[in-house]
């Protein structure tokens, strides 16, 4: 099956010390495919070089067959993303946010018109088309924020922690959303989670990195066949340990660099 994403020995330094050392995973084209690991494990460093906001020191990444180094606009064009904070601008509405992405990404008027009343519908958020961001609940402000992330039909959609913080009915609803689109329209997902009960039951296969190296890939009961365990979550601390691990960066920061790097792009 053809790959949306290639990675081959891929390796991120910033000075002495080495944040990714020689990773390699795919993931097929329209599969829904979970990046696990620890906080610093250098799972935020991978995601930010698939998604143009880092250079790789050394290896190669493919993202739906473009290399990100050599046209990282046109593999900006390509995927869409949700990172961990939220995004939106709050003093516009629901309808403004979309429109604000579709311009920025050069959808054309009657195009984006038709693109936001479908992904409204999508998200049922259309009878809240016209109110403001910020009388948003967590999970209407979510269920917005995959519906940017689609605006300009992505192959790939990338989500980044999406149901941090959400009860677990929005979560729920949330995830029949993503694999409602996997299936219907084929996009490809690749997501990062805490709660393992998640990747357990939407992913197909999972990938865990820890201290910079893919210790582990294969489906959940592929894992907990490995290990021995009964759950994902003991399977995961099985592979990393249970030490405690600091925090990494703002996603926020993220996605104010990802959104000023494709203004720059569009020329």
């Amino acid at each position: 099956m053809e790959a949306a994403i290639k990675v081959e020995h891929l390796t991120k330094t910033f000075g002495e010390f080495t944040a990714v050392k020689d990773v390699s995973f795919s993931v097929a084209a329209g599969e829904i495919f979970a990046f696990l690991g620890p906080n610093g494990a250098g799972k935020s460093t991978t995601i930010k070089m698939l998604t143009t906001l880092l250079h790789a020191s050394s290896g190669s990444i493919t993202v739906n067959g473009i290399n990100p180094s050599a046209d990282a606009d046109a593999v900006r064009r390509s995927f869409g993303i949700v990172f961990q904070d939220p995004s939106l601008d709050e003093d516009l509405t629901a309808w403004e946010n979309l429109e604000f992405h579709g311009v920025l990404y050069g959808v054309s008027k009657k195009v984006r018109a038709q693109r936001i009343g479908e992904l409204l519908n999508l998200v049922e958020l259309s009878e809240r088309k016209n109110d403001f961001v910020r009388d948003f609940s967590g999970g209407m402000k979510r269920r917005l924020e995959i519906a940017r992330g689609l605006l300009h039909h992505p192959r790939i959609l990338f989500l980044d922690e999406p149901t941090l913080g959400l009860d677990p009915q929005t979560r729920n609803h949330l995830w029949s959303y993503v694999q409602k689109l996997n299936r219907d329209e084929g996009v490809t997902v690749f997501f990062t989670t805490h709660y393992m009960e998640e990747a357990d039951r939407i992913a197909q296969r999972i990938a865990i990195i820890d201290h910079g190296t893919i210790i582990a890939q294969g489906s959940g009961d592929e894992l907990k066949q490995q290990t021995g365990a009964q759950t994902l979550e003991a399977a995961f601390l099985s592979l990393t340990g249970s030490e405690i691990r600091e925090e990494a960066g703002s996603s926020l920061d993220h996605m104010r660099q990802f959104r000023a790097m494709r203004s720059g792009g569009r020329r």
